[in-house]
C-alpha cells in the first residue's frame, strides 16, 4: 500500500537490469509513492536487460550512462534535472561488476588490472557520481543518496572474492563524501548492507545458494527480500529519515549481530 512518502520528489535509479534486481523494485516503489524518476544503466546492460520495458511501465526516461565516465555522469544528471523539472531529491547507486568473479578466478590469483576495473565500477563510480552531483548543485537540500553494500565489506566471505574490497571502499566513500555533502548541502549519504538476495547479479557469485541458506538460518528474522529492501530504500529517501547519514545500515534480519544460532549448531551436530 502506497503512503505518498515521495510525493513531488525526483530521483535517479542506477542499475535496474530485470525484474529480479533490487533497483527495479525500488524504481517501481518510488513511482508508486509519488516520485518522478529517470532510469540509467551502462549501454551494454541496456542491450541485455529489460530496463526499456520498465521505463515504459513507469513513464520514466531511460538514459544510458557509463558510471565510470565523468562526461556520461554529467550528461545523465543534466538530462535528468531537465526531464524531471528540477533538482533531485534522491539517487540509488546499485552497481557492481567483477571480471575476476565472472571468470571464476580465485582470490589468491586475481588479475589486478581486472581488480582495478572492479573497484572503478563498483565503488569509485559512487564517488564520481556524487562529485558530479555536488559540482552541479543538482541535489535539493535534505536529499538522500544510497548505495547497496554487503557484510563482506567487514567480514571474510572467501567466495565473495574482490567484491569485498569494492564494498569496503564503497562504504568508506559514503562516510567521507557524506560529511562534505551534509556540511555543504544538508544531503545525506548512506549504504545499505543487504541480506543475500536472489538477483541476476547476486546469484552469479560462487556458492551463492550456500550464502543464502546459511544467512537465512542464522538470521532471527530470516533474510530480507528484495521487496523489503525497496521498502527500506523508500524510507531512506523520504523525509522520515532526515537525520540519518554517513551510516552503513544493516538490512539483514539480524544476521550482522549474530555470533551463532542454535539452529545452525543443530545442523552441525
Amino acid at each position: 500500500m502506497a503512503h505518498n512518502l515521495l510525493q513531488g520528489k525526483r530521483g535517479i535509479i542506477f542499475g535496474a537490469l530485470d525484474d529480479q534486481s533490487i533497483a527495479w523494485k525500488v524504481a517501481e516503489h518510488c513511482v508508486a509513492e509519488g516520485a518522478k524518476i529517470t532510469l540509467t544503466n551502462a549501454p551494454v546492460a541496456l542491450r541485455f536487460g529489460k530496463i526499456q520495458a520498465l521505463g515504459e511501465q513507469l513513464d520514466a526516461e531511460v538514459i544510458p550512462a557509463d558510471a565510470t565516465n565523468m562526461e556520461d555522469l554529467d550528461q545523465l544528471i543534466d538530462q535528468s534535472v531537465e526531464k524531471l523539472g528540477g533538482k533531485l531529491d534522491f539517487v540509488l547507486h546499485s552497481i557492481g561488476m567483477s571480471l575476476n568473479v565472472r571468470k571464476k578466478r580465485e582470490y589468491t590469483n586475481l588479475k589486478h588490472d581486472w581488480m582495478l576495473k572492479t573497484l572503478d565500477i563498483s565503488a569509485l563510480s559512487f564517488h564520481k557520481l556524487m562529485q558530479s552531483l555536488l559540482k552541479k548543485d543538482a541535489m535539493n537540500e535534505w536529499g538522500s543518496i544510497l548505495a547497496l553494500s554487503y557484510i563482506a565489506a567487514q567480514r571474510v566471505f572467501p567466495d565473495y572474492n574482490e567484491m569485498a574490497e569494492a564494498k569496503a571502499l564503497l562504504e568508506s566513500i559514503a562516510r567521507s563524501f557524506g560529511y562534505h555533502f551534509g556540511d555543504r548541502k544538508k544531503v545525506r549519504v548512506n549504504t545499505i548492507s543487504q541480506s543475500p538476495t536472489w538477483t541476476t547479479a547476486g546469484s552469479g557469485v560462487k556458492g551463492f545458494k550456500q550464502f543464502f541458506d546459511y544467512a537465512e538460518e542464522m538470521s532471527p528474522l530470516g533474510n530480507a527480500t528484495a521487496e523489503e529492501c525497496d521498502d527500506y530504500c523508500v524510507f531512506l529517501f523520504s523525509d522520515l529519515s532526515r537525520k540519518i547519514t554517513m551510516q552503513n545500515l544493516f538490512h539483514d534480519g539480524g544476521y550482522s549481530a549474530m555470533g551463532i544460532n542454535p539452529a545452525v549448531m543443530d545442523d552441525v551436530e
